[in-house]
């Protein structure tokens, strides 16, 4: 992960080259969207506020790239980001999600972020208050009613042996050589009332933390119990116990929130779903509704959550679809003018394939060839081979739907799956996959198009 700063828009496309074959002006766009982030909060005065994202629509069919895309921008930067499905929302007043829990769910990963981020500055010290907790127990200081007997002589006799031994202890700790000594730790676990709920709407549209609220009803109550840990366990339950005392929540919503509204990124998937190709007029709460409950959120609005309200007018909103049976012009004018950006991805040819084969960091063949070297075996692809996959999955993708890189999954499936059920009972030692292999594997299926609809 890199801070927003680092992150030049060069530096972004280079990053995403890693993952993504082609596509250099859709990751051009979202490059410059992400960089703006940072050089809008560099404006000084109110002209920072007038300043909103430039909302992109990446248009384009399945399996070229465009949730991909989002999924690496989510590991490149600090800033808050989620990924949701638009055909996963209705209209307000319909049982279903609302689009508002996008923001929600946004928030909520922008603290669990935080909360992370804040409890490793304070491991450190964290850790250092534990030993001292476990040392208490191991040596424990000395008791007023032990001073009170003891005169200033024994007693200071008494605190210089109690501070030898906690030292001496103390290095045994940091050595480890006490671990696995068990010990008798007193926890305390809050008693909380459990209430179900039961209802005909996900959990994830009840936006109520029912533990806080009745907490401020009912005090509090907690159960002391004195468990038996060894030391090395003891140090981790402490060390957790103090990160949650020195790590304010306040604070951690209060950083949250403001990352949110900032450099917060939602990523719309599937909005074609959600476009109207007729234009008869009627109830569509999967659709035109769903459309007019978006277009608040996108031009910018204050929405409730149980931490305080969000303000989405500084969020970027970057939506994908393939747009097979509808087009952006049939998404609502309001919306559309939302998303003045518009990136088409081009279909893969057989060229992008053998890139995408061998190499971003995460292709295929290395995937495979890890597979493989877990049962001791070594996976080899000829240059030829390689090229008469990429010849294999274009074509299947012109004979049937296109569903770009995604094809590849299917084709190497079926040419490895031999090999994957044999091992590890049959020792292979290496596998050396050549052009003939491929078409021998490949080939009749690719040419009896009723066969390839079911295995490709």
């Amino acid at each position: 992960m890199s801070s927003l700063n680092k992150l030049t828009p060069k530096k972004i496309v280079n990053e995403l080259d890693k993952y993504i074959i082609g596509q250099d002006k859709a990751k051009r766009a979202v490059a410059i969207a992400l960089r703006n982030r940072w050089r809008r909060l560099k404006v000084k005065g109110e002209l920072q506020q007038e300043i909103v994202p430039n909302n992109i629509i990446l248009i384009g069919p399945t399996g070229v790239g465009k949730t991909e895309i989002a999924r690496r921008i989510a590991t490149l930067t600090n800033a808050p980001f989620i990924k949701v499905e638009a055909s996963k929302y209705t209209e307000v007043g319909y049982v279903g999600r609302d689009v508002e829990s996008m923001v929600r769910e946004l928030l909520d990963v922008a603290i669990n972020s935080v909360r992370a981020e804040m409890t490793l500055k304070v491991q450190k010290k964290a850790k250092e208050i534990a030993i001292e907790r476990v040392l208490d127990i191991l040596i424990p200081p000395l008791k007023k009613d032990d001073k009170g007997q003891a005169s200033d002589l024994d007693l200071e006799e008494q605190q210089n042996s109690n501070a030898r031994s906690r030292e001496k202890f103390r290095a045994m700790l940091l050595s480890k050589k006490l671990d696995d000594r068990e010990i008798e730790v007193n926890t305390q676990q809050p008693r909380s009332p459990q209430i179900e709920i039961f209802s005909n709407v996900g959990l994830d549209s009840i936006d109520f933390n029912f533990s806080e609220m009745l907490g401020s009803i009912f005090p509090q109550r907690t159960q002391n119990q004195t468990r038996k840990m060894k030391v090395k366990e003891a140090i981790a339950y402490f060390t957790h116990v103090e990160q949650s005392k020195l790590v304010k929540n306040e604070n951690i919503v209060t950083e949250a929130k403001s990352r949110v509204e900032n450099n917060g990124i939602i990523f719309i998937d599937e909005i074609d779903k959600i476009a109207s190709t007729d234009k008869k007029s009627g109830v569509d709460v999967s659709r035109q509704g769903v459309q007019r409950d978006l277009l608040p959120i996108v031009e910018g609005s204050n929405v409730p959550t149980k931490h305080g309200m969000i303000n989405t007018r500084h969020i970027l909103f970057i939506a994908a679809g393939a747009f097979h049976i509808s087009k952006p012009s049939d998404l609502i004018p309001e919306l559309q003018g939302r998303f003045p950006l518009r990136e088409e991805l081009q279909s893969l040819s057989t060229e992008d394939f053998i890139k995408i084969l061998r190499y971003p960091k995460n292709s295929l063949i290395k995937q495979y060839s890890a597979l493989f070297k877990s049962e001791k075996t070594e996976l080899i692809f000829e240059d030829e081979a390689v090229a008469e996959i990429a010849k294999f999955a274009s074509k299947a993708n012109e004979k049937m739907e296109d569903i770009g890189a995604r094809r590849l999954h299917t084709i190497m499936t079926t040419l490895l799956d031999e090999y994957l059920f044999e091992l590890p009972e049959k020792k292979y030692g290496e596998v050396v996959i050549t052009q003939k292999l491929v078409n021998d594997k490949l080939s009749r299926i690719i040419e009896d198009e009723d066969l390839a609809k079911y295995i490709l």
